[in-house]
């Protein structure tokens, strides 16, 4: 069988988890680059032994190329938008990084668009396919911890806090990004919300900014800025579920922290990006009238990876639980909810109707 042709627009940074990921899955050849920064496009292009003809720094040259079977774009937020929109004309399948788009306007204009020029669309909510996660969600379809009446998201990552004296990058420009952690690693905990228990009904928010000055990437010299690096709020689900969510990039020692408590009726149950392998139950046993904790492994059923997943759904194979185009809509409604309500500490904000 042929492999499918991919075009990857934007190669820095993140960009190489995704490298990696495709390359492992086998289906796939990476046919073309784009990036704005030569230097980037001609590191990346050596490294993939991509021809210079293959090399674009206008993500429609790319697109237009006939060069591709599909895209995968890992740019800033900013370009989230014209990239998904310019697929839907052309017909390109695309995988999109998250948040959907840089606000909850743009997703509007893309669902709009989409109802006329439909294409298969992946978000990159990637966390899905955390193997830990995936079996919470068996666990949960099957009645494990019996009905369940609240849980807790988190998501910490400590790089952005003062000791590792992180210069001003364009994670921190709220042109480019929208909003900060919210937006960067909120959207994360949103869907993970969304995928376990289904659709928000209202949120409360607080929102802030600690660190609002850092130095240029490029002269040293301080550059001062206000975006979010601290986000928490509970949430109402439309199952009346309720939930608290935290998130921060300024919490040492956390790494990379996403993790899930969910308490249920009969029992509780708590996973991490710490233990991805491992997901961990605690019940009431009726017969010893005692608590009972097991580690649970995860099984081999729970592993997918999302670029599997991406090139199923290139297939025409999409299952259930799939990170598509409305999920990426639905995540940008409950971040602008979000936002609205960090404006009025204590309101309770519809996240149907924002």
């Amino acid at each position: 069988m042929e492999p499918i042709r991919i075009g990857l627009i934007g190669v820095g940074g993140m960009a190489q988890s995704h490298i990696r990921g495709l390359q492992n899955v086998g289906t796939f050849k990476i046919k073309a680059i784009c990036d704005v920064n030569n230097l980037t496009l001609q590191k990346v292009g050596e490294q993939l032994a991509i021809k210079s003809e293959n090399q674009y720094r206008d993500f429609r040259k790319l697109i237009d190329s006939q060069k591709v079977d599909a895209v995968v774009s890992i740019t800033p937020n900013n370009v989230h938008a014209p990239i998904l929109a310019y697929c839907m004309e052309k017909n390109m399948p695309i995988l999109t990084e998250k948040p959907f788009t840089l606000d909850y306007a743009e997703a509007i204009q893309l669902a709009e668009k989409y109802k006329k020029h439909p294409i298969p669309c992946m978000v990159g909510f990637s966390y899905r396919y955390t193997p830990a996660f995936r079996f919470v969600k068996a666990l949960l379809d099957k009645g494990e911890i019996g009905q369940v009446r609240s849980f807790s998201i988190q998501y910490l990552q400590g790089w952005g806090a003062p000791p590792y004296d992180t210069p001003y990058v364009w994670r921190f420009n709220p042109t480019v990004t929208g909003t900060g952690v919210l937006g960067d690693l909120g959207s994360h905990m949103i869907d993970m919300a969304h995928y376990l228990f289904g659709p928000f009904q209202e949120v409360s928010a607080k929102m802030e900014s600690f660190i609002t000055k850092r130095r240029s990437e490029q002269s040293n010299e301080w550059k001062e800025f206000v975006i979010d690096d601290f986000a928490c709020f509970q949430a109402r689900m439309e199952t009346g579920i309720v939930g608290t969510f935290q998130t921060t990039r300024n919490a040492i020692g956390s790494g990379n922290q996403h993790e899930v408590s969910i308490y249920g009726d009969k029992g509780t149950i708590h996973a991490s990006t710490k233990e991805e392998n491992i997901v961990h139950l605690i019940y009431f046993d009726e017969k010893t009238a005692e608590l009972v904790e097991k580690k649970m492994h995860v099984p081999k059923t729970a592993y997918l990876t999302e670029w599997e997943d991406f090139a199923k759904m290139l297939k025409g194979e999409v299952g259930l639980g799939f990170p598509d185009f409305q999920a990426g809509v639905l995540n940008q409604q409950v971040l602008e909810a979000i936002i609205e309500s960090s404006k009025q500490p204590g309101k309770m904000i519809s996240a149907l109707e924002s």
